[in-house]
C-alpha cells in the first residue's frame, strides 16, 4: 500500500517548535509559519505558485469522458483519504490517497485527476483530522501534492517513452516514482532548510524506505486498469472495500501489538520497580551486617561508587556492572556466621580466628545462590578475597582466574578500609593508602585495577563525598496557644495507664513485651532502609497492623499555614491508609482541636476518643458540607516527637466503641518514640532541599538551581536563547513606596514572566531585581518577540503595583553557540548587552529630561 510522505514532517518539526508545528496534511498538529527562516518561507511560497500554475494547466486540459465514472473515482478518493495507518518503527503513516490518484492519472484526463487529487487532500486535511488545519497549511498540502500530480500525468503521458511489450508498466512505474520523488522532495528541502542539513542526505535518511510502498501501489493500479479492461470501469470501485477490508485487519493487528507491547513494557516496568526495591532491601541488610563489623554506612556506598565508577572505565557489560553493584554491598553478608566477637576484635587475630574468617566468601556466595540474582553476583562475592599471586582465600585463585568484578572490588575495599577509622587503628590519608594499595599491585590486586585507580582515585573520593548525606538544622518551635481538652468522648490519660494490671493478664503482658521488642526491631529496619517516606509509613502500618489492631492507620503533620486572617498551627495528613481515607485526606485540623490536634498540642495520648471530632474542625468551613461523616468510632492518638519538639500525631481508628487497650498505648509508644525522629529528619531534608533550589520571596528557582538547570539543557543538542534581565526604576518603587510594594512588585514580575513562557521555559531569579529566563529552541526575531512580551509586562506589573509608569525592563540575550557554550559565558554575555542597553536607556531618558528642561527655559 502507498505511503503518505507529507506527516513524515511532523515529528522533525517537533523539533522546531516547542508547540510541535508542521506541514503535515494529517497529524493535527498547530502550523507554525515563525518557526520557518527566510529560505523556508521562500520555498514554502514557490511551491504555493507552483501548485497554483499547475491547477491552471489542468483547468485548461479540462475534459470529461464519462461523467458517472469521474464522480464515481472522486467519492471513492474521498472516502479512501481517511484510510491511514501508521507504521511500527517508522515516523510517518500508510495512506490509500497515492493509490487512488495513481488510478485517475492513468483512467481520467488530467483535469479529472487533478480534481481528484486536490478533493481527496481536502477531505484529508480538512475533514478527516482531528482539528481544522490552518490555510497556510492547507495551501501546502494541496499544492505540493498537485505539483506531484501533475508531474506523474506528465510522465505516465509521455510520448517518448515506448518499449516493445511493455509501455505500460514502464509508465506506471515511471509516474509513481515521478510522483514519490516530487512528493518527497519537497518536503525534504523544506526540512533541510529549517534544519540547516543536507537535502541529499536528510532524504535518503528520512524518506528512501518509502519507495517501495508507492511501487507496490503501482502494481496494485495496473490490476484496476487490467480489470476495467475486462469488466468495465465499475468494477474498479469496487476496490475500496477490499482496501477498507485490508485497512481494518491492518489496524487491528496494529491495535494488537500495541496492546502487547504496552502490556511488555508494564511488566518490564514493574520487573525494575520489583528490582530496585529488592536491592535496597538487601542494602538494608548489608547495612545491619556492617554495623555489626563496627565500619560505617558510608564505607559501603563509597565501595559501591568506587567499584562502579571503575567497572564502567574497565568495560564492563551493564549486567556486570549490576553485579559489581549488588556486590559492593553485599560482599560482606557471610559474616553472619562469623562470630561477633571475632568480627569486632580490636587486635590482631589468632590462625583459628583467622580460619573462621576465612569462611565468610563461602558462606556468603551460598546465602546469594538461593536469591537467583539476575546478573553474575554471587563468583564476585565468592572470590573478592582472593589473591593475584594466588595466595587469597577460599579457593586460591590466581591472575585472570578471578573474575574482574572481584578483582575491582578487593581494590577498592581496601583503599577504602585503610582510609577508614576501624576500632583497632586509625584511619591513615588517602595518599598513604593508594601507596599501601599500589605496593601490593601484582601480588594482592591486578595491575590494570591498580593503573586505573592510581589515575582516578582523588576523583572517585571526591564523587563519593559528594553524593553523603548533610544533615542541616531546623527550628520547630510551635507557638502552640494553650486549648482546654475536648469533653466528649476521652478518657483521661491517668486512667488510661497508670492503673496496674490485673493478675490475669500477667502472660498477656508478658507477650505483649516480646512482641514490641519485635516490632520495634522491624520497624527500626523500614525505618533504616532507602525507601521513600511513603514506602516506609506503609511498611510501618502493616508492621503495627499485627499487633494492633486498627482500620484507619493516620499520621498528621503540624504546619505552620496563613487562614488569611493570622497564621496558625494546622495539623495536615501526611500518610492516611484504611477506611475514609478519602475523607481523612480532605481535614486540615488545627492544633488544639479533635482528637489528633489535642494530642498534638498537649503532647498526652488518648485512648479511645472520638474520631467525628475530626471533620468537625475543618480550616475551610464551606467544605464541611461537602465532606461525608467519619464511619469510625474509636482513636487512638499518640504525640510525635523529634529531637527539638512535637512535629505531629499518630492516630489508629476503628469502627467499633471503646475498642483500643492499655498495650496497645504501650506499643504505639514506642513505635512513635522511632517514627517522630524519622519524620523529622525527613521533613528537616526537604526543607533543606526546597531552600538550597527556590528563591523564597518569589517562589522561582535561584541561582544554585538555574547553574543547575543550564547545565543539563546546553548537554543536548540544541538552540538555547538566554535572557538576562533588569528592572529600571525599582529603586524608586521603594523610595516611594517602601521595600514591602518592592516585595510585592518581584513577587508580581515573576508570576507574569512565568505566564509569558512556554511549559518548556526556566525562570529563575538571580537575586535582587534580576531575573534569567531560559529559552531551548529561541532564536533570532521570535526571542526579540518574547523580549517585547516580557517589557509589556513589566509595564503593567508597575501599574499594578504602584498605579504609575515608572517601571521598564532592560534585556540581554545570549545564544549558543554564537556567545558561548557553557553557563559562565551565556550569563556573562546576556549580562554584558543587559548593562549596555540600561546604560542607552538612562542616557536616553537623561537626554529627554534635559530637552524638556530646555523647552520649560
Amino acid at each position: 500500500m502507498p505511503i503518505d510522505i507529507l506527516p513524515l514532517y511532523c515529528n522533525r518539526a517537533d523539533r522546531l517548535s516547542p508547540s510541535g508545528g508542521d506541514l503535515s496534511a494529517s497529524s493535527g498538529s498547530e502550523f507554525r509559519a515563525d518557526i520557518m527562516n527566510t529560505k523556508a518561507k521562500a520555498f514554502i511560497a514557490a511551491i504555493a505558485l507552483g501548485g497554483l500554475w499547475a491547477l491552471h494547466q489542468a483547468s485548461r486540459e479540462w475534459h470529461s469522458e464519462d461523467s458517472l465514472r469521474f464522480l464515481a473515482y472522486l467519492l471513492v478518493s474521498i472516502c479512501g483519504s481517511g484510510l491511514k495507518m501508521s507504521l511500527p518503527g517508522v515516523s510517518g503513516t500508510v495512506s490509500t490517497n497515492f493509490l487512488f490518484i495513481l488510478a485517475s492519472v492513468v483512467e481520467l484526463s488530467h483535469g479529472e485527476a487533478m480534481a481528484i487529487a486536490v478533493g481527496s487532500m481536502l477531505f484529508q486535511t480538512v475533514w478527516w483530522t482531528k482539528d481544522r488545519s490552518q490555510a497556510a497549511k492547507v495551501i501546502f498540502n494541496v499544492s505540493c501534492l498537485a505539483l506531484s500530480t501533475l508531474v506523474a500525468f506528465r510522465a505516465f503521458h509521455a510520448g517518448w517513452l515506448s518499449l516493445a511489450g511493455g509501455e505500460f508498466p514502464f509508465q506506471l512505474g515511471l509516474a509513481a516514482v515521478s510522483y514519490f520523488l516530487v512528493n518527497t522532495g519537497s518536503v525534504s528541502i523544506v526540512i533541510s532548510l529549517v534544519e540547516k542539513k543536507s537535502v541529499l542526505r536528510l532524504w535518503r535518511e528520512t524518506y528512501v524506505w518509502s519507495l517501495p510502498y508507492y511501487l507496490v501501489g503501482a502494481g496494485c493500479v495496473g490490476i484496476v486498469h487490467y480489470m476495467n479492461g475486462k469488466l468495465g470501469w465499475q468494477a474498479s470501485v469496487l476496490i475500496l472495500p477490499g482496501v477498507y477490508l485490508a485497512y481494518r485487519m491492518y489496524v487491528t493487528y496494529q491495535d494488537k501489538l500495541k496492546a502487547e507491547q504496552k502490556q511488555s513494557e508494564a511488566q518490564k516496568l514493574h520487573a525494575e520497580e520489583m528490582a530496585s526495591l529488592h536491592l535496597r532491601a538487601i542494602e538494608a541488610l548489608a547495612l545491619a551486617i556492617q554495623a555489626k563489623d563496627n565500619t560505617t554506612h558510608d564505607h559501603l556506598h563509597r565501595v559501591q561508587v568506587y567499584a562502579v565508577d571503575l567497572g564502567k572505565h574497565m568495560g564492563l557489560t551493564e549486567e556486570e556492572t549490576e553485579a559489581l553493584r549488588a556486590a559492593s554491598l553485599l560482599h560482606d553478608i557471610g559474616k553472619l556466621a562469623v562470630p561477633e566477637h571475632i568480627i569486632s576484635k580490636p587486635g590482631r587475630l589468632t590462625p583459628e580466628e583467622f580460619e573462621k574468617i576465612k569462611i565468610h566468601p563461602i558462606v556468603g556466595a551460598e546465602i546469594l545462590e538461593r536469591i537467583k540474582f539476575p546478573y553474575p553476583v554471587v563468583p564476585i562475592v565468592r572470590a573478592h578475597h582472593e589473591r593475584w599471586d594466588g595466595t587469597g582465600y577460599p579457593l586460591g585463585l590466581k591472575g585472570e582466574q578471578i573474575p574482574l568484578g572481584a578483582r575491582i572490588l578487593a581494590a577498592v575495599d581496601c583503599l577504602d578500609a585503610l582510609a577508614s577509622d576501624r576500632q583497632y587503628r586509625r584511619a591513615l590519608p588517602l595518599d598513604e593508602a593508594m601507596a599501601f594499595v599500589s605496593a601490593e599491585s601484582g601480588r594482592s590486586f591486578d595491575p590494570r585495577v591498580i593503573e586505573v585507580l592510581e589515575r582516578r582515585y582523588k576523583e572517585l573520593d571526591r564523587l563519593a563525598r559528594s553524593i553523603e548525606f548533610h544533615k542541616t538544622r531546623l527550628s520547630t518551635d510551635l507557638p502552640i496557644a494553650n486549648s482546654a481538652a475536648p469533653g466528649a468522648g476521652y478518657e483521661p490519660l491517668s486512667q488510661s495507664i497508670a492503673d496496674s494490671p490485673r493478675a490475669d493478664e500477667f502472660l498477656a503482658t508478658i507477650s505483649a513485651a516480646r512482641q514490641e521488642a519485635q516490632i520495634l526491631y522491624q520497624v527500626a529496619q523500614d525505618l533504616g532502609n532507602s525507601l521513600s517516606l511513603e514506602s516506609t509509613l506503609c511498611a510501618v502500618a502493616e508492621r503495627t497492623r499485627k499487633i494492633v489492631k486498627y482500620d484507619t492507620f493516620a499520621v498528621w503533620i503540624l504546619e505552620r499555614a496563613d487562614t488569611g486572617k493570622r497564621l496558625e498551627m494546622l495539623l495536615k495528613p501526611k500518610y492516611i491508609a484504611g477506611d475514609d481515607e478519602k475523607i481523612l485526606n480532605a481535614l486540615e485540623i488545627p492544633a488544639g482541636h479533635g482528637v489528633s490536634g489535642w494530642v498534638a498540642e498537649t503532647r498526652q495520648a488518648i485512648i479511645n476518643g472520638d474520631p467525628q471530632l475530626e471533620s468537625s474542625h475543618l480550616v475551610d468551613q464551606g467544605l464541611s458540607s461537602t465532606v461525608p461523616p467519619i464511619n469510625l468510632r474509636s482513636a487512638l492518638s499518640v504525640p510525635l516527637e523529634g529531637s527539638e519538639g512535637i512535629i505531629g500525631a499518630l492516630t489508629l481508628y476503628r469502627r467499633e466503641h471503646e475498642t483500643f487497650t492499655r498495650d496497645d498505648l504501650r506499643i504505639l509508644l514506642a513505635i512513635c518514640s522511632k517514627l517522630g525522629v524519622a519524620l523529622e529528619n525527613n521533613l528537616k531534608f526537604r526543607e533543606a532541599a526546597d531552600s538550597a533550589t527556590t528563591d523564597h520571596l518569589t517562589g522561582l528557582p535561584n541561582a544554585r538551581s538555574l547553574f543547575q538547570h543550564l547545565g543539563k539543557e546546553l548537554a543536548k543538542d540544541q538552540t538555547l536563547t538566554v535572557m538576562v534581565t533588569d528592572l529600571n526604576g525599582f529603586k524608586e518603587v521603594n523610595d516611594r513606596f517602601g521595600h514591602l510594594e518592592g516585595n510585592r512588585l518581584l513577587q508580581v514580575m515573576a508570576q507574569a514572566m512565568k505566564l509569558h513562557c512556554r511549559d518548556v521555559d526556566y525562570v529563575a531569579r538571580m537575586g535582587g531585581d534580576e531575573f534569567v529566563i531560559v529559552l531551548p529552541g529561541v532564536e533570532g526575531e521570535l526571542s526579540e518577540e518574547i523580549a517585547g512580551r516580557f517589557r509589556n509586562a513589566t509595564i503593567e506589573a508597575g501599574r499594578e503595583v504602584t498605579g504609575l509608569d515608572i517601571l521598564s525592563l532592560s534585556i540581554g540575550i545570549a545564544v549558543t553557540p554564537t556567545d558561548g557554550t557553557v553557563a559562565e559565558e551565556l550569563l556573562a554575555a546576556a549580562d554584558k548587552r543587559m548593562y549596555a542597553y540600561k546604560r542607552a536607556f538612562k542616557e536616553g531618558k537623561l537626554r529627554e529630561m534635559k530637552s524638556k528642561t530646555s523647552a520649560v527655559a
